[in-house]
Formats: structure tokens, C-alpha cells, sequence
């Protein structure tokens, strides 16, 4: 795998199926008996930062943005696919809230798993408790991609991770049909809706990239990839 700046900007590499492979057949049982599965339209949110975190939540299907709460904008932490694991934060002693709100980018359905059966699979299978120590491991570091992308790339370098994070984490294709608003890649790279559509007519005119609609294709992956470790 190529090693670049953009590596752990807006999403997590790991998938957290896995994880519930580590469990007994009775384990399993416990995990289907205390979980409800939720359908969610394009834009509904699944958790709200500060509620009541009654539930860790498994993205069976669908694409979820992470996000801190603000005024006036909203900071992005991650965008979530398939077979991931949402709510971790909320399960460390003292605390009984989400730490940030999730909302759908597409219809996506959620396994709402009993936060207290998690805690209880944690304390009593090693196997499994390592796996989600891996997990959130791993988001702490997409993390810290994150931050410094933010804080230290010019708004080029910032646009150049985030498209090539899309192409090579979510849809794992160079090109793709992106369900994200022009407004919603401006709250995942800290601009303006006007300098994501400036940008990216410049990596249009530049050959980067091919826009057709929604449709997104990378051209230049090597021009990309420079954009992104000066930018």
C-alpha cells in the first residue's frame, strides 16, 4: 500500500466485521437478541453529540458522516462506509453520552447494538477486546490526519486528500458517483463552497480530474498525490 499525507485524513482503513468473529456461538446469540436494526433515510441523523449513548452502532449498509457539532460550521471528523463500528468513544468509564453526532449521507441501515452487552463482551472475551482496542487505535491516528490536514495544508492539498481518500477508502475506484454536496466536501476540508467548486474546476481544467454531474473520476492519481504531500 502507498504511504502518503492523505493516508488517514476521512476515513478509517480498518473494517470491524471481524471483530465479531473473535465471539462464541453464544456471544453471537447474546449480540442478535440485544440489537435492534434500524433503516435511515439520506440525511437523518442516527446519534445526536451529547444524547444519551444507549447503543454502540454497526453501518451494516450506507455511508455516515462523523461530526463534531459547531457555530457557525460543523468539523468533520470521519466519513463512515459499510462494516464499521460507530459510537466507540462513548463506552469509556464515567461517561454515558455520544461525543458527536452521525448523520446519513445515503439510505443506510444501522444495528443498534445494548451498549451494556458491548461493555459486557469487552470485559469477557480478550480476543474481542483487542480487536476494538485495534479499531479505535486506528481512528485515533485517521485522527491526527485529520487535524494536520487541516491545520497545515493549503486548501489544494486539503481538497487533493479528501478526493483521494473517497476514490481509495470509500469506493475504492477512481471513478465514482459522490452522494457528498459541494457544501459537504467544504465542511470536510474547513472551506467555503466557493473555493471547493474554484478548486475543483481547476483540477478539471488541469486534467486531474473528470466531473460529469455527480460522477468523479481521477485522472492524474501521481499529480494527485504530490498536490496532497506539498499541499
Amino acid at each position: 500500500m502507498k504511504i502518503n499525507n492523505y493516508e488517514n485524513t476521512c476515513a478509517n482503513f480498518i473494517h470491524t466485521t471481524p471483530c465479531f468473529d473473535q465471539l462464541t456461538e453464544e456471544e453471537k446469540e447474546l449480540v442478535e437478541k440485544n440489537q435492534v436494526k434500524v433503516v435511515y433515510k439520506k440525511g437523518e441523523n442516527i446519534c445526536k453529540q451529547g444524547s444519551f449513548a444507549s447503543h454502540i452502532m454497526f453501518l451494516e449498509e450506507g455511508l455516515v458522516k462523523v461530526y463534531l457539532e459547531g457555530n457557525p460550521r460543523n468539523l468533520i471528523l470521519t466519513i463512515t462506509p459499510s462494516s464499521h463500528l460507530v459510537g466507540l468513544p462513548a463506552i469509556y468509564e464515567g461517561n454515558n453520552t455520544f461525543l458527536y453526532s452521525v448523520s446519513t449521507y445515503v439510505d443506510s441501515t444501522v444495528k443498534m447494538i445494548d451498549i451494556n452487552i458491548f461493555k459486557q463482551l469487552i470485559r469477557q472475551n480478550a480476543a474481542f477486546a483487542s480487536k476494538i482496542i485495534n479499531i479505535l487505535n486506528e481512528s485515533t491516528a485517521q485522527a491526527y490526519g485529520r487535524f494536520f490536514c487541516l491545520t497545515r495544508k493549503q486548501l489544494h492539498g486539503r481538497l487533493a486528500d479528501i478526493l483521494l481518500c473517497l476514490s481509495e477508502r470509500i469506493f475504492k475506484s477512481e471513478q465514482f458517483n459522490l452522494p457528498l454536496s459541494r457544501n459537504d466536501l467544504g465542511e470536510l476540508t474547513s472551506m467555503s463552497t466557493e473555493s471547493v467548486i474554484r478548486i475543483m474546476k481547476e483540477f478539471k481544467d488541469d486534467n486531474l480530474i473528470k466531473v460529469s454531474g455527480k460522477t468523479i473520476k481521477i485522472l492524474n492519481f501521481e499529480k494527485m498525490y504530490k498536490i496532497s504531500e506539498v499541499g
